[in-house]
C-alpha cells in the first residue's frame, strides 16, 4: 500500500534491500551507530530536506526493518537483488507525484540535513537531470580505506562526464580519489524512462544506477555536483567498517 500525499515536490528513496552478509544476518539498515540505526537516521535526514517521509526499497529480512521502522518510512519491494537501479525502479509507484526525486543508500549512517538540501536547492536551482554528491579522499590507507571500493567520479577537466564501479575500473581509475558515496537527486520525468534502459552488461551482472551518468552525458544532459566531506560519504559494509565508523559516530 503506497500513500501518494506529498507535502512538497520532492520525495527521497532510501536503498535498504541488501542481505548485510559481513554483518551478521542484520540488515545493514538496522545497524546502530551511535546509538541509532543507518534507517532512523536517513528518514530524519529525508524528512526534513523533503517535508515527506522517505521511500524505504525493502527485500531481505523487509519483516524485520518493517516491524523496527514502522510507519516512519513508506515501503517499496524489490523482489530480486538485482542491483541499484533496479532497486530504484521498484521505488516507482510510490514517488509518482514527484518531480525531483532524492536517492540514498542505506548502509551510509552520516548524511546531513543540510547535504540533503543542499543537493536538493542544487537540482532546483539548475534544472539539471542528475545531481550528486561527492567526495574527495586524500589517500585510502587507514580509516580511509573504507572509501577503497567505492566507485569513481571520472571527469573531462571539470565536468563529470561518468560513474566507474571499482570492479569495473582500470588502474587508472582505481587511482582517482573523488568517490562517488551515492548520494543523488535525479529529474524525475528523466529518471524512470532512462531507469528501464540500464543493462547488466558488466562485472556484476547488475543494473547499475551509477550507469544514468553515462546516458546522461552522451545525451548532452546537465550533470551538477556538490563536494561534501568524507565523514558524511562512509558506508558500513562488514564489522571492521562498523569500528571505523563508531569511532566517527556523534
Amino acid at each position: 500500500m503506497y500513500t501518494t500525499i506529498m507535502q512538497s515536490d520532492s520525495t527521497g528513496v532510501i536503498l535498504a534491500a541488501g542481505k548485510g552478509k559481513r554483518m551478521g544476518g542484520l540488515p545493514k539498515g538496522l545497524i546502530s551507530i551511535g546509538g541509532q540505526s543507518v534507517l532512523e537516521r536517513l528518514a530524519e535526514v529525508v524528512q526534513g530536506a523533503t517535508g515527506n517521509r522517505a521511500i524505504a526499497v525493502v527485500g531481505h529480512q523487509q519483516e524485520e526493518i518493517k516491524k523496527t521502522l514502522g510507519n516512519t518510512l513508506i515501503y517499496a519491494e524489490q523482489k530480486q537483488q538485482l542491483g541499484t537501479a533496479n532497486a530504484l525502479l521498484a521505488a516507482k509507484i510510490a514517488c509518482a507525484n514527484a518531480e525531483r526525486i532524492a536517492v540514498f543508500y542505506g548502509d551510509h549512517p552520516f548524511v546531513s540535513l543540510q547535504t540533503a538540501k543542499k543537493l536538493l536547492e542544487k537540482s532546483k536551482q539548475t534544472g539539471a537531470k542528475i545531481t550528486l554528491a561527492s567526495a574527495i579522499i586524500p589517500n585510502f590507507e587507514k580509516e580511509y580505506k573504507i572509501f577503497l571500493h567505492f566507485a569513481r567520479i571520472l571527469r573531462s577537466e571539470t565536468k563529470i562526464i561518468g560513474i566507474r564501479e571499482y570492479k569495473d575500473a582500470n588502474e587508472n581509475e582505481k587511482n582517482i580519489t573523488e568517490v562517488n558515496p551515492g548520494y543523488y537527486v535525479f529529474d524525475a520525468k528523466w529518471l524512470w524512462p532512462h531507469l528501464e534502459k540500464v543493462s547488466n552488461n558488466n562485472a556484476q551482472g547488475e543494473f547499475y544506477l551509477t550507469d544514468l551518468l553515462q546516458m546522461a552525458q552522451k545525451e548532452g544532459a546537465k550533470i551538477e555536483s556538490i563536494e561534501i566531506n568524507p565523514k558524511e560519504a562512509m558506508g558500513v559494509n562488514s564489522k571492521e567498517e562498523l569500528e571505523i565508523l563508531e569511532k566517527f559516530a556523534v
